[in-house]
Order: C-alpha cells, then structure tokens, then sequence
C-alpha cells in the first residue's frame, strides 16, 4: 500500500482528492492538513465524506507521497520539509509548474522560495511526460509539478499540432466553472452574481498562458521538425477565459491558423497516431460537451479543419476537478509508483 497525505484537504480540488483516494485499492491515507484545523472532522469542509471518519490536523503527515493544494507560493515554501522527510511531492497549486523561477514574479507576483527543487521538478501532464515522471520517482528528491486546469484541456487539444510544426498563429478562448475560482468567498463569485451571467476575465495576463506557451513550445522541440520555434503562434499565445455559471467543467476552444495547409484526413491522423494508446484522451467526431467527462478524468477533444478558411478549430473538455486537478493528481501517482494509471480513476462520466 502506498501512503499518502493532503495537505490543503478543506478547499474543492483537496476534497475532490480525498473522495477519489477513498476509492483507490492501492493508498492509505496517512493523514490530512489544514491551516489552523485541530482534530477537526473532514465534514465540517466536506459533510459528503462525513462516513469516511477521518480528521484534518495541523501536522503535515509523513508519507510516500504528499500532495499538496494549496494557494499560490505556501506549497513552495513547505517543499523543503516535505521532500527532506523522502516524501514524493505532487503540487496540485502553480509552484512547481514553470520551469524558470524568474517567470513566477511576472505570472504569479511572488519570488519563488525553492529554487533548487524547482529545478528538478518534472511537469505533471502523464499523456507527454510520463518517461521523466517515472524517471522522477527514481531519484531524490520527488516534485512534480501537475498542470493547471485550462493548461491540461488546452495542452492537450493541442499537443499532436505542436509536434507536427502546425502553429501558426493560436487564439484559445475557453470557458470555466465556478469551482475553477476556488472555495475562499468573493464577492464577484456570489450566486446572484454568477448566475444567467458570462464574463471574461484575465485579459491579456492570465497566468495559466505561461504553462501553454512553455508547454507548446516543448512539444515543437519533441516534433518532427524537432524545433522551440517550428510553432510560431505559441510564442505568445492569446488565451480570453470566461466564467460561466456551473460548478464543473472547462471547455477550450483553440482556433488555429495552421502553418501549411492540412485536411481533415491528416488531422484524423495525427490525433489518431498521439492518442490511441491513452486511456483518459477520447478523439470524437463530433464537439464534446463538459457533461460528456462530468465526474471523470477524461480530456475529450474534436478537431476540424474549416474547408472554406483553412483555419482549424480544436476543441477540448474536462471536469476541472478531476482532469483538471484531482484525477490527475492520482494518475501522476500512479505513474510514480509504477501502478496502471487508471487505478482508482475508472469512473465512467455522471449524467445527466
């Protein structure tokens, strides 16, 4: 059995986790953490794990592996402790995700307190880094640093482009759920406020375009073209998020002006070719709906390209709390510990 902890157990993403590692026939859990939390029962935060019996403390528990989820640079400032005691980390937050600490100040207006480790940390999206995942958990100290949730659906969607040098130019408009923005009450995220409304938010400075431009970037150098510059369209990437009023899911629309042209036949290929062999990716026909992975760790995608424009439309779905944070967690768990992935993740999607 594996021993785990969650330090950040009281906030949607740790809750999401807790509720899948329940259900996981390969983990204990060795404990859980909360900011000024005493021996208090999980369902004071969470009354739906009320049966689970367990406790939030204020002890990081000593385990093989810890996740943390946590606001921005508090999981950082904790790495040291929890890697110095042989504990694998997995940092559901944005502490471990960007690989130059000079980028955290412009992103994520904090100096980053752990340099050293975050020059070993691994980014967590298995689908295209499972080898140095695994390579990861061979060696001391443990980080990987999992994706943010419009990073995972955007990434993805657009990962088998990057690698065939087919980004010319990249505009991502993507819609979230509520529960994207976090369980700390804000006035702008009140029902009355949020309900029979859409905005857009982030404009021109949302930190997630960091982790797509980093990422892209490295799947150019991956590619068959084997360049950081074959794709030029994700130097800069133009990303426009918009709140919309549900609890779960994340919708990406990536428009793409492709550097030479291409046919919906070479499309159904590429896509095919990148993920037949992924469990938690479904290549589909026609566009998905967030309803189609509601509950489940699934990234579902449909790309088109338009016959009239030559432009090409790809589009992905994910629950945010699962794909997008939690299940993905556990599936980077399970790579390190050399598990099947889909161990503790084989929830079919809820409907209606």
């Amino acid at each position: 059995m594996i021993s785990v902890g969650v330090v950040g157990a009281t906030g949607y993403a740790g809750g999401e986790l807790v509720r899948l590692l329940l259900g996981h026939p390969n983990v204990r859990l060795a404990g859980l953490y909360g900011r000024n939390r005493d021996n208090q029962p999980i369902e004071t935060s969470h009354p739906h794990l009320s049966s689970s019996g367990l406790v939030i403390d204020q002890a990081i528990p000593e385990a093989d592996a810890i996740f943390t989820a946590l606001p921005h640079g508090v999981a950082a400032g904790m790495a040291a402790e929890i890697v110095a005691r042989g504990s694998a980390l997995l940092d559901i937050g944005p502490d471990f995700r960007l690989h130059n600490p000079a980028d955290y100040p412009t992103w994520y207006k904090f100096d980053h307190p752990a340099p050293e480790l975050l020059a070993q940390a691994v980014y967590g999206l298995p689908e295209l880094h499972r080898r140095e995942m695994r390579d990861a958990a061979a060696r001391t100290p443990t980080v990987i640093g999992l994706p943010g949730c419009y990073p995972t659906a955007t990434i993805l969607t657009l990962a088998p482009l990057a690698r065939a040098g087919l980004i010319g130019d990249l505009a991502v408009d993507a819609k979230g759920g509520v529960s994207g923005a976090g369980r700390e009450p804000k006035a702008d995220m009140l029902f009355s406020e949020v309900n029979e409304s859409v905005k857009a938010y982030g404009l021109f400075n949302h930190r997630h375009t960091a982790e797509m431009e980093q990422e892209l970037q490295a799947q150019g150098e991956r590619g068959s073209l084997g360049s950081r510059d074959a794709n030029p369209g994700v130097a800069t990437v133009d990303f426009l998020p918009h709140l919309i009023p549900m609890t779960r899911g994340i919708l990406t629309s990536c428009h793409v002006r492709p550097t030479r042209p291409v046919t919906q036949a070479d499309l159904d290929a590429l896509y095919e070719e990148a993920y037949r062999d992924e469990p938690f990716v479904q290549v589909v026909a026609d566009p998905p709906a967030t309803k189609h992975v509601f509950g489940s760790n699934v990234c579902r995608i449909c790309v088109k390209v338009d016959p009239r424009s030559g432009r090409v439309l790809a589009i992905g779905v994910i629950d945010n709390l699962v794909k997008g944070a939690a299940g993905q967690a556990i599936q980077a768990l399970n790579v390190l510990f050399g598990l099947p992935e889909t161990t503790g993740l084989e929830q079919y999607p809820i409907a209606p």
